[in-house]
């Protein structure tokens, strides 16, 4: 039986229920034939027939009672024409074979066995069209048949040209047909009336067959003749009026719709339905044929012949046909001279083609059955189309003729009574192939044309209903949220051929080898035919009629190269369908015309009570309680539809399918950067779906998902358009855009609601704080719709994406915030105080992070946690920055308020180094966050030696807090691993060195007294002296800063020469500070190098480099520091010439001495002669030093041998120290700290 579900516009299901009552066949009817089916060998020829019943309403079977000879069958039996126990309810019919085809009869069927149409089934006829068909070649009477493809089934009715043309005089309907019947075929015709002798046989049948049943023999007095005439009449009477037409669309538009009345006359009321498989042909059979049995005899037809007439061919035929049919394997025929009964005989089936004077071959019947099919198959291509088949009486010549084709030539083109059932059956096939669940998708192409033949077939004002449902199906073939793939990637949807269409893979011309049924110029053949048999005897040929012809659908499934197409196509249909729907609840014109050029008028909210940005979220506020209140189910609706109503249906659905097209749309603009159109889209998503919820009477989860996933690419979409300000123009443009069908859909989502319940989320802002703030209120609203129901845990990843969008946005918002309070504190003056805004600022941006972090935790991601935790200690810094001294400069001291805001930003970054626990998580997070961490504890280390808040503490308690601040800020700056930040971290390190080594330095120069802790300090000064030398010997861009430490170095060595007694001492301390010098030849030649570059890079040109022009090179700060090199060198020499000298004196020749006190008077010499020359440039007093230096001995030598020990001291710094200065007798430029302005971390996996 038919699937029991249906879609769309037809009410009650196919099948059972609708055959009132009737049930398929049950297991205490096995008298039935079987299902199984049988191959029959005939005279020798293989013959394959297979029949399954597939339904019955036949009675259980009874044993026919055989008669007495002599039995007079022209007297009636005493239950002859009443219901009995054994006939069931449906009496006379069961018995009337010969009962007359209602000419929608295979439409019946094709309700039922809606699974069979369009794929499985080749033919769906009464086997009585059948038997006809294949006795074409055999017999000289008329056929007249009516032939509707669907898919690949056709579907076979008799046509009977007297009934249509008696109606046609009564009512007009047909005049047309009848107009070119008379013109084409039968100038002459004329309603035959029947024989006399075709009502006694008819009578003599039905009265042997209540006899049969019956089993009694006793005759009743037989009726008068006036009962007789009024038997015959009220026979006649049923057989005309047995053909029911139902009027062309004569039925109100409120009966049309309801598919009991539109299908009235199409009841399929056959007593058996068979599956019947002939050859390779598959055909849906309906029969009447009466079926005795039990006993010996299971199964046999029983038939009541005239002894005096012999049996024909014809006849011969049809008993055979109708045994295979029903899978019948014996016949029982019943002979009688005049209505007296002669005798029985009993004849096997595959016996009935040998009887004599019925000779026929069943191969030959095979040929017909397939030449017949094949010619139809390759001619009756158009589906929706009505053809006809016909033979005129005595003819041998078939024609096929296209009657819609025929029919549009005319003034009305729905006077084909056959219009309104084809496209009925067109449209439940479609159904029943959408509903299957395990569709292929390449069967799509076969909906659509079903479907869109269906809809050329109706007229739209008088079936919106099956229009509505037929467009939505259509929008339903194309998957919206089918994965992205390739351009050239096979695909099921890429197929414009389909199975249900061809026959053979290439088409073939057409010879007359292979079929001659195409039209002619013979001028005796009918031009207006669509194909003709010339002669019947030629279907006795074997594959004479072959079908080559690829029968291509009109209308493939088409390929949608890109997503917006596919979508455009969706609401295309989507459109047709909700106008059929607002035009069955309401005309056009009972609705106030809309002018063009005039703006629908909305409910906006007034803007003196929105109350600034409070708006969005008193908006949000009502929108969630209007998600509260459609959990109770509410309903409104502008047009008045009836909640239940098929209109209210069909609107919901239709509605919410173009809220997801339009979201799919928003989605692929998106990605394709085009943010003011994804921000149309998702805004006429949005409004669709505000008016699903005006409509919807229960609000199913999967659509408050759908709800939660447009809110959310919303916030995207805003996030976007914040962080694209500059193409602020273009988007603006494509938001405003809107094409025609947008503008007509929104004009029927404006007859249900205002569609205003997501303005909040979807106006185009200017500002950025507002944009901000509706992206977040957008993810926060999705949010709380997954809190409305179990959605949460049913959508894990939509969940975990949300809360990832939140935390996302919370943190651009509050580093908006931090950024703007960073601009207040640029703009304020020095010497005033942090003002309210900022420190609002700062609770807004802390307050932002705070959530944010509380989202990243609570979906477990520690890698965006720890950099929300890096910005908010970012935040702190800048709090800590603002609270900066005010006053002179020099008099300024390091805050408690900055070392109470620098320790929360340490304090927040050891939590981010919790959060992500090792550095194999996010190595580049862990780097980062090591790196800010670093920068906090050097820049409170700097701050507070720089401006030591001695007021407030001891210069001991100071220098050990700088100690430690400095050490742990070494601790996680990493300087061995290679990255692009080494060269930053190698830097950041030396500085540190550099700096302890200054405050040892300074302390050990301040130091009175204690001499263990004097001796520490020099230590310590030694150690970091030589660590920052290391580490700024590994840099090539920092020759300043490694020969300020090297002339530090030398200053610590005269320093230690000064508390010298004994000359040896000092000699070999002015050996190590001369070695000194000379490892300082390194950073001269890098100066030397950049100074080359800098001069050599305008080859042409008059304009001279400016004295600045090296972006890397501080030419002030060489200058000065060459001009103490020079004279610390001098010093250097000097000494080293009198030390010399003396000892020279004193002591015996030293040949090595001599040496070294010779090329030092030289340098020295030379040395003041270079210094004197006040017009050397700069490249040439550098060049000078570089030669010079070349010159001097190394610590290697005798007399430098004893230079200064750097020995390494691994202790922690306890001791204290002041403040870093250069020593007395050096006029040392000040060195300002080298640090990188913090920036905000750029945020991670969790963009749009």
């Amino acid at each position: 039986m038919g699937d029991p579900k249906e879609a769309g516009a037809e009410g009650p299901p196919a099948g059972v229920a609708a055959r009132g009552g009737l049930s398929p066949l049950s297991q205490g009817e096995s008298e039935e034939p079987s299902a199984q089916g049988s191959a029959l060998f005939l005279g020798g020829n293989e013959v394959k027939s297979r029949a399954v019943v597939k339904y019955s309403s036949a009675p259980p079977r009874t044993a026919f009672a055989r008669l007495e000879e002599k039995t007079d069958l022209k007297l009636p039996p005493a239950n002859w024409l009443r219901e009995s126990a054994k006939l069931g309810p449906a009496g006379t019919t069961i018995l009337g074979n010969s009962k007359k085809s209602k000419p929608f009869s295979s439409f019946g069927m094709a309700y039922d066995f809606i699974d069979s149409v369009g794929n499985d089934v080749d033919v769906v006829s009464d086997s009585e069209n059948i038997k006809k068909l294949l006795k074409i070649p055999y017999s000289k009477s008329h056929v007249s048949m009516a032939v509707h493809r669907i898919g690949r089934t056709l579907l076979l009715d008799e046509l009977d040209i007297q009934e249509l043309f008696m109606r046609s005089s009564q009512t007009g309907d047909w005049t047309w047909l009848k107009e070119f019947y008379q013109r084409l075929i039968d100038q002459k015709w004329q309603r035959k009336k029947k024989s006399k002798e075709h009502w006694y046989q008819k009578a003599i049948l039905s009265k042997f067959l209540y006899y049969s049943i019956n089993g009694d023999g006793a005759a009743q007095p037989v009726p008068s003749t006036a009962e007789q005439q009024e038997s015959s009449s009220s026979d006649q009477t049923s057989d005309s009026q047995g053909a029911s037409w139902p009027a062309p669309f004569e039925m109100p538009s409120s009966v049309s719709e309801d598919p009991s009345a539109s299908s009235q006359g199409l009841k399929n009321d056959f007593v058996r339905n068979i599956l019947w498989t002939f050859e390779d042909i598959h055909m849906l059979v309906g029969s009447n044929m009466p079926i005795f049995g039990g006993g010996r005899y299971p199964a046999v037809s029983l038939r009541l012949r005239d002894n005096n007439k012999p049996i024909n061919v014809l006849t011969g035929i049809d008993y055979w046909l109708d045994n295979l049919i029903c899978n019948v394997p014996e016949l029982v025929m019943c002979f009688h001279v005049n209505g007296i009964v002669q005798k029985y005989e009993m004849i096997k089936t595959e016996e009935i083609p040998n009887l004599e004077n019925s000779n026929f071959s069943t191969k030959v019947i095979k040929d017909i059955a397939q030449n017949i099919l094949s010619f139809l198959k390759s001619n009756c291509t158009k589906e929706g189309h009505t053809y006809w088949l016909f033979k005129a009486s005595g003819s041998d010549i078939v024609k096929l003729y296209d009657l819609t084709t025929l029919c549009e030539e005319t003034e009305d083109k729905y006077q084909n009574p056959f219009t309104m059932p084809v496209a009925i059956l067109l449209y439940k096939v479609a159904c029943n192939m959408m509903m299957k669940k395990n569709q292929n998708k390449k069967h799509y192409g076969t909906i659509r044309t079903l479907l869109l033949n269906c809809l050329k077939l109706l007229d739209k004002s008088r079936h919106p209903q099956i229009i509505a449902s037929a467009n939505y199906m259509l929008s339903e073939l194309f998957q919206l949220d089918e994965p992205k793939k390739e351009e050239n990637s096979e695909s099921p949807l890429n197929e414009n051929s389909d199975e249900s269409y061809s026959e053979e893979e290439e088409e073939m011309p057409d010879s007359d080898e292979n079929g001659s049924y195409s039209t002619s110029s013979d001028p005796s053949d009918d031009s207006k035919a669509v194909a003709i048999i010339k002669s019947v005897g030629e279907l006795s040929v074997p594959e004479k009629y072959k079908s080559i012809h690829q029968i291509r659908p009109s209308c493939a499934f088409p390929v949608c190269h890109d997503t917006e197409e596919r979508c455009r196509l969706v609401l295309s249909y989507v459109l047709e369908g909700l106008k059929s729907v607002d035009s069955s609840i309401k005309k056009e014109s009972d609705l106030p015309a809309a002018d063009p050029s005039t703006p629908i008028p909305l409910k906006y909210e007034d803007e003196s009570t929105r109350g600034g940005p409070e708006g969005p979220e008193k908006q949000m506020a009502l929108f969630l309680d209007k998600m509260g209140s459609l959990q109770k189910g509410n309903y409104s609706s502008q047009s008045g539809m009836i909640p239940g109503s098929w209109q209210h249906k069909m609107k919901l659905q239709l509605i919410l399918k173009s809220s997801k097209a339009y979201y799919v749309l928003s989605d692929a603009a998106m990605s394709l950067q085009k943010y003011g159109r994804a921000l149309r889209y998702i805004k006429l998503a949005l409004q669709s779906h505000d008016t699903y919820c005006c409509l919807c009477t229960n609000m199913l989860s999967e659509v408050l998902l759908f709800l939660s996933q447009y809110l959310t690419l919303c916030g995207d979409i805003q996030l976007m358009l914040a962080q694209n300000a500059n193409n602020r123009a273009a988007h603006l443009e494509e938001f405003h855009y809107q094409t025609k069908e947008d503008q007509e859909i929104l004009h029927s989502l404006h007859r249900e609601s205002s569609c205003q319940g997501f303005a909040w989320a979807t106006d185009l802002s200017t500002d950025l704080e507002s944009q901000l703030s509706v992206s977040c209120k957008c993810y926060e609203a999705a949010n709380e719709i997954l809190q409305f129901s179990d959605l949460k845990s049913q959508n894990p990843e939509h969940y975990v994406q949300v809360l990832k969008r939140m935390g996302n946005i919370r943190n651009e918002i509050g580093v908006f915030y931090m950024n703007q309070a960073a601009a207040l504190q640029s703009e304020r003056v020095v010497s005033k105080s942090v003002s309210a805004a900022e420190q609002q600022l700062w609770k807004k941006s802390f307050s932002c992070f705070e959530k944010g972090i509380h989202n990243f935790e609570s979906i477990e991601d520690a890698t965006n946690a720890a950099l929300l935790l890096c910005n908010t200690g970012r935040l702190m810094r800048i709090c800590a920055q603002a609270h900066c001294g005010a006053g002179d400069e020099f008099k300024r001291e390091f805050s408690p308020e900055e070392g109470l805001y620098y320790n929360k930003a340490i304090d927040y970054y050891l939590k981010a180094l919790r959060s992500l626990g090792t550095r194999d998580i996010h190595p580049a997070v862990w780097d980062s966050v090591n790196w800010e961490l670093s920068t906090t504890y050097f820049t409170m280390a700097t701050l507070q030696q720089d401006y030591a808040p001695l007021s407030r503490k001891a210069q001991e308690q100071i220098e050990k807090e700088v100690s430690e601040a400095m050490m742990k800020s070494l601790k996680y700056c990493d300087v061995d691993s290679v990255s692009a930040r080494q060269p930053l971290c190698q830097y950041r390190a030396a500085t540190i060195h550099h700096r302890l080594a200054s405050m040892y330095h300074s302390c050990l120069r301040n130091q009175v007294g204690d001499e263990h802790l004097r001796k520490q300090h020099r230590v310590l000064a030694d150690l970091h002296y030589t660590k920052a030398t290391k580490l700024f010997q590994l840099l090539k861009d920092a020759p300043c800063e490694l020969l300020r430490v090297q002339l530090e170095r030398v200053a610590f060595a005269e320093f230690q020469m000064t508390s010298q007694n004994s000359n040896v001492g000092k000699l070999k301390t002015l050996s190590g500070a001369l070695d000194i010098m000379v490892r300082t030849e390194h950073a001269f030649q890098l100066i030397q190098k950049e100074l080359v570059e800098e001069f050599g890079q305008p080859k042409s040109g008059d304009a001279a480099p400016a004295a600045d022009a090296s972006p890397s090179l501080n030419r002030e700060e060489v200058t000065k520091l060459l001009s103490i090199f020079e004279s610390r060198l001098s010093f250097l020499l000097l000494q080293s010439i009198k030390l010399l000298s003396s000892t020279k004196k004193k002591t015996s020749n030293n040949i090595e001495e001599d040496a070294v006190l010779k090329t030092n008077k030289h340098i020295y010499s030379q040395l003041l002669r270079a210094t004197a020359n006040k017009t050397a440039t700069l490249l040439e007093r550098i060049g000078v030093i570089v030669h010079l230096l070349g010159q001097l001995p190394t610590a290697g030598s005798a007399a430098g041998s004893s230079a200064i020990q750097w020995k390494a001291c691994a202790c922690e710094e306890g001791s204290a120290g002041g403040t870093r200065e250069p020593w007395p007798d050096m006029d040392l430029p000040p060195q300002r700290m080298r640090t990188l302005p913090g920036k905000s971390v750029d945020f991670l996996d969790v963009g749009p």
